[in-house]
């Protein structure tokens, strides 16, 4: 049989295999179905993030008014907010929930998990993904993790408390403080589920990537969406394994009487019987995963953002291959530079220069995407959408964040520096409000394929600007707190005079901060409310190039009828022309992908 009957029978098994019948179980909570998958982690992803952002609410109005009464403390925190006032152990709690619900659960799982899955299979043209069913196992083990982390909040002696950098020995030796008992062990249950679940997405990603591509549709003509999810699970395969290693070896500290990490600790005058380990080497062991963190959260939102930005301003994306190349480059430099988040450490000052190098080189890569996204943006058309506007204000914190991570790149700058809230507003904007935009974008761009209804755009307009001011509200002054020398993760800081006057600030900070957490309530009402009662969608709103708008609108499990669509271009024909002049579709300003070259075109050298 030829290879081309091969496919046709594949093809018609796929639809005798997809059109079973499905209960409210296999459809709704078991699916297999990638698109169903992506709901469940987005959906999941958003009420951990709201967990998340309450929890920042919460210690920011201690940090502007220290030591006040407030009732809605007791009224949420029980025992841990005698008379409204926030018990410092839990403060330091908080912190660390609220650092590892935002990176891990929010930003990696929410923002990767939904689009991945989403956007994957849709884009390149394949059925679904290689195996739906580890697909549903590793929304189950993330489902499950995330349950056992806000479990975690109501033990008795409290949440982990060591900050979500879980540094030893506070984490590692159970009668450490409060939040070092069963609070920590479920953070490192949470967490080493989590990562299973991180890996086994990955592989399903990977594989289906470079496997499952429709006839037609080169590596070359992959959507940068497509591009950067393919990257970002790579480096999770390559990473996040040594946070594994780090956590199953704090727990054997924790729970076995061996000592990787400890050595030499004395409680109250007694010698505790620990020898020759080293927390140094935790730090290189988090730290492997932690720096690559950063990028598998922001590579799916760079990705989501060109094409975004390049569907709203009529235009090609600009260096295609240039953004290609710097995703490759962002991937393998960020696995080389984590050393920069110990030059305090006691570091060999020729290996600090090492990495001084090496993490300022990562600038060169990120300058090409900032640069390429404004060059995409110059004499479009733009169509100043919601989805648009949250793309552009990426660019503009991913510029701004970028900058100030110069300074913490150099080993004797970040000496001044470190540890203080100059650190924390740096990583927020390039990292936290970054993703967080990129995935609103995504959110905005991709509701219409997600429930088949359009969001409310005026609201996406309130909530966008609403956000866009709080969050510079937010974190432009925090870099002048944290150069003044305010440490991070402290209580309060009225045992330091010399802070005084920066009470104001702090307070300041705060109102912008429970403004923006109103904003996003703006938010969760449109997508709720939209899901329901939007304005049901056309087949293609946007007037994008994407395969995954030819689709039809009614989710089928196999996502076209018949025959796969094929691929004759790239992904970012807009505006193209004939040398009469006219659009290459009389009328139509875009060609999707499917489309074959008319007579005399030529395919775009990108």
């Amino acid at each position: 049989m030829s290879v081309t009957a091969h496919a046709h029978v594949d093809d018609h098994e796929d639809d005798h295999v997809h059109h079973h019948k499905e209960t409210f179980v296999t459809k709704y909570i078991f699916s297999q179905d990638h698109k169903m998958i992506s709901k469940q982690y987005l959906i999941t992803g958003l009420i951990m993030g709201f967990i998340g952002i309450a929890m920042s609410l919460l210690f920011r109005m201690q940090l502007a008014w220290p030591g006040e009464s407030f009732p809605i403390f007791e009224t949420l925190l029980g025992g841990w907010a005698p008379g409204g006032v926030l018990d410092a152990d839990m403060y330091l709690a908080l912190v660390t929930i609220h650092g590892t619900i935002m990176v891990f659960f929010v930003l990696t799982a929410g923002l990767s998990g939904t689009f991945s899955n989403l956007l994957i299979p849709l884009q390149i043209g394949a059925r679904d993904m290689a195996s739906g069913f580890l697909n549903m196992l590793s929304y189950w083990m993330f489902f499950v993790s995330s349950v056992i982390m806000v479990i975690s909040l109501f033990v008795e002696a409290g949440p982990a408390a060591a900050g979500w950098t879980i540094y030893p020995p506070l984490s590692a030796l159970p009668m450490a403080q409060p939040g070092s008992g069963m609070g920590m062990t479920l953070w490192l249950v949470s967490m080493a589920i989590f990562i299973a679940s991180s890996l086994l997405g990955s592989l399903n990603y990977i594989v289906t990537v470079i496997n499952l591509r429709t006839k037609g549709m080169s590596m070359t003509r992959l959507p940068l969406t497509i591009w950067a999810f393919f990257v970002t699970a790579i480096i999770g395969v390559i990473s996040f394994p040594v946070l594994l290693s780090a956590a199953l070896l704090l727990i054997m500290d924790r729970s076995f009487g061996t000592s990787f990490f400890l050595s030499d600790i004395f409680i109250q005058g007694e010698v505790l019987h620990y020898q020759g380990g080293s927390p140094v080497l935790f730090e290189h062991l988090f730290w492997f995963l932690g720096h690559p963190e950063v990028y598998i959260v922001l590579l799916p939102a760079l990705g989501i953002t060109s094409e975004v930005m390049s569907t709203n301003a009529r235009k090609p994306i600009f260096g295609y291959r240039a953004m290609v190349a710097s995703i490759l480059a962002i991937a393998f430099l960020s696995t080389i530079v984590w050393g920069h988040h110990m030059f305090i450490s006691g570091m060999n000052p020729f290996l600090g220069s090492v990495f001084t190098f090496t993490t300022l080189l990562i600038a060169i890569p990120s300058a090409v995407k900032a640069f390429n996204y404004i060059t995409t943006l110059w004499k479009g058309n733009l169509q100043l959408n919601p989805a648009m506007l949250f793309s552009i204000g990426l660019v503009s914190t991913f510029i701004t964040g970028g900058l100030t991570g110069i300074i913490l790149g150099d080993s004797t700058l970040d000496i001044n520096v470190h540890d203080t809230y100059f650190v924390v507003a740096h990583f927020h904007l390039v990292m936290g409000i970054s993703a967080l935009y990129g995935l609103f974008a995504g959110v905005y761009h991709w509701f219409p394929k997600m429930f088949k209804r359009m969001m409310n755009k005026n609201l996406g307009y309130v909530h966008f600007w609403i956000t866009a001011i709080c969050a510079y509200g937010v974190f432009f002054p925090m870099h002048f707190v944290g150069m003044a020398g305010v440490p991070r993760r402290y209580y309060e800081n009225t045992a330091f005079p010399m802070f005084d006057e920066l009470t104001d600030v702090n307070v300041l900070i705060t109102v912008f901060a429970l403004i923006a957490g109103l904003a996003q309530l703006v938010f969760l009402y449109n997508f709720i409310s939209s899901i329901f009662y939007g304005k049901p969608t056309e087949q293609n709103p946007w007037k994008s190039n994407t395969l995954e708008w030819t689709a039809p609108i009614e989710h089928l499990h196999g996502n076209w009828e018949g025959k796969i669509p094929e691929v004759h271009r790239w992904a970012y024909d807009y505006s193209k022309t004939q040398d009469n002049g006219e659009y290459v579709i009389p009328g139509q300003d875009f060609v999707p992908q499917n489309i074959p070259l008319q007579q005399d075109e030529e395919e775009l050298n990108h």
